[in-house]
């Protein structure tokens, strides 16, 4: 596996440091733009990152201006801009890796103000690029429906959540009218760690193998291992 940092800016002032984590090997890889929540940097998420480019993934992370752990001008609002920011970044990103990444398999994903963003990137500002799509800790904050294309959405939350509550996950779940499917981690909070991550980065791997492979046997390990050691459940939805 290979890491870079891409030194991207979109118009005058926004900057846009990306981490890229690419598997080793030649080929075209599927690639997942992944969004950061409030306060966080893309190096936060290393571990379930590194796992899905560890399983044939492209992942770039983008730092966003206002809302990242570097931000010198911090602005929670500033999130409704951040759509547009991760369509720049996949446009920018598919041109610096060239032929290293499948411009018919492009995914989004993100945390909390992340899974804002990534909802933003599947309804009111769609990116139909978008084949897939991961909400991690994520809420609608407009009440904009899901558009474009169809594209297959997991969302993950935990049932403890205290900063954006279990019941607005599952109200934005509900809002999708594409295949999806739910996992609730039963003593998850905000930021999942140890098992409870273990089970997230394997079952989301598998969604990501489906969605953006054909992988029918990874479809078939979805269930098991999002239940595996009791420590979630699986709504699926995705057909």
């Amino acid at each position: 596996m290979e890491t870079r940092t891409l030194r991207l800016q979109r118009g005058a002032d926004r900057l846009l440091p990306t981490t890229v984590w690419q598997p080793t090997g030649d080929g075209s890889f599927p690639l997942i733009l992944f969004s950061h929540g409030l306060g966080g940097r893309p190096s936060d998420y290393r571990e379930l990152l590194t796992s899905w480019a560890r399983a044939g993934f492209v992942v770039a992370a983008p730092a966003y201006p206002h809302t990242s752990a570097s931000a010198t001008d911090f602005n929670v609002l500033d999130v409704i801009n951040q759509p547009a920011d991760a369509s720049y970044v996949i446009t920018r990103t598919l041109a610096e890796l060239g032929v290293t990444i499948d411009k018919t398999r492009i995914a989004a994903a993100g945390h909390s103000a992340g899974g804002v963003t990534t909802i933003g990137l599947f309804s009111g500002t769609r990116d139909e690029r978008l084949r897939a799509g991961v909400v991690l800790a994520g809420r609608q904050i407009l009440p904009q429906p899901f558009i474009g294309p169809e594209a297959p959405l997991l969302f993950v939350h935990g049932r403890q959540d205290n900063t954006v509550e279990y019941s607005d996950g599952q109200a934005a779940y509900s809002a999708v009218q594409w295949p999806k499917a739910f996992l609730s981690v039963t003593n998850g909070g905000h930021i999942a760690s140890g098992r409870s991550l273990d089970v997230i980065a394997t079952t989301s791997t598998d969604f990501w193998r489906w969605a953006l492979y054909g992988d029918q046997a990874a479809r078939n390990r979805l269930k098991p291992d999002a239940t595996r050691g009791g420590l979630a459940t699986l709504q699926d939805n995705l057909g």
